[in-house]
This record gives structure tokens, C-alpha cells and sequence, in this order.
């Protein structure tokens, strides 16, 4: 689903409303994700899921197949999501 996409659902079962006041929710919910992600710490929203960060170590024998030559990796992180159990029960009914 896309940004408008939510903005449009929200509007539809919250009609008092206006727009902006939507984008301005959805942009403080999405900041504050990444604004926590960035320091380290874990979201977590009960009955959807949790996102994490993932510490991926460094790589330096990877190869470019093309060119034949090696490829160093640096240590990087990743953000990862876990569904709760209820969110993955309802998508498998």
C-alpha cells in the first residue's frame, strides 16, 4: 500500500479529518520509526510486529564476477522486520 493509498483509508474512516492533518500524522509516525532505528533502539507495535536492527560484519572476499577482481564490504546494518503472531495467523486464514 502506498502513501496515498493510507492517507485516502484514513480519510475515509476518519471524514473530521483534514488531509494534512493525516500527512503530518503519518510523517511523525514514519520519523519517529527511523528516529529510534537510528539510535539503536528496537519498535515494537503489539498484534503487527517489531522492526530491528541487524549488524551485518564486514566482507572482504567477495568477488565481481565480471571484472574478476575483489570486492571489500564494510560492516553495515540492516533493518530487519518480524511479524507478531497474530499479524501472521490472520494473513494465513
Amino acid at each position: 500500500m502506498s502513501r496515498k493509498k493510507l492517507i485516502k483509508k484514513l480519510k475515509e474512516k476518519n471524514p473530521q479529518l483534514n488531509q494534512a492533518a493525516l500527512e503530518t500524522v503519518i510523517d511523525v509516525f514514519t520519523d519517529n520509526i527511523t528516529l529510534a532505528l537510528k539510535r539503536g533502539q528496537e519498535c515494537e507495535f503489539r498484534n503487527f510486529g517489531s522492526f530491528r536492527l541487524k549488524k551485518l560484519n564486514p566482507s572482504a572476499n567477495l568477488r565481481n564476477p565480471k571484472k574478476n577482481e575483489l570486492i571489500y564490504r564494510p560492516k553495515r546494518v540492516k533493518v530487519r522486520f518480524k511479524a507478531s503472531k497474530k499479524l501472521n495467523k490472520q494473513i494465513n486464514e
